[in-house]
């Protein structure tokens, strides 16, 4: 079974609550713990590209990513994101013929009770064990093309367009 890499960039789904300043900081990935907690047994290793909201990430972030996904060794990789720019991010990566490129990421962040970041990880990594080349979003049970997507944030979801 070919190795998933795994790269981080930060987003809800690795955001802490601090009750002494009554707001969110994004913390370490949690990606490794959830995938850890669910016995996942394919082969990966997560390594932290960035720890930032997606909101506050460049261009020269967005280039950053692209870069390392190009760099790779492995065919298969999946994005952890923030949902605000994750369609951005994954439009930047252009047509990718050799790899295997899957977006996820949370509406809610990974450490609340209720929050779809464990389901969404378990349907990334399925997702970039079964997709051909290509970059997609994976989103709560669905998988999308990053040029026919949005993000309906009244409804919190994305949809096709």
């Amino acid at each position: 079974m070919e190795p998933i890499l795994i790269l981080t960039t930060g987003g809800t789904i690795d955001k802490v609550y601090h009750d002494a300043r009554s707001s969110y900081r994004i913390g370490e990935p949690q990606v490794t713990n959830i995938l850890a907690n669910v016995n996942v047994l394919a082969p990966y290793t997560v390594e932290i590209l960035l720890q930032k909201d997606s909101l506050d990430l460049t261009d020269t972030d967005r280039t950053r990513i692209r870069e390392r996904v190009l760099r790779a060794g492995q065919r298969r990789i999946v994005i952890t994101h923030g949902t605000d720019t994750m369609i951005t991010t994954a439009r930047c990566l252009g047509p990718i013929t050799d790899k295997t490129v899957v977006f996820v990421g949370s509406l809610m962040p990974a450490l609340f009770r209720a929050t779809d970041a464990e389901f969404n990880i378990g349907f990334a990594m399925a997702a970039a064990q079964s997709l051909s080349r290509g970059v997609y979003l994976a989103m709560n049970g669905q998988v999308f093309d990053p040029r026919r997507v949005r993000k309906n944030s009244d409804e919190n979801r994305f949809e096709i367009i």
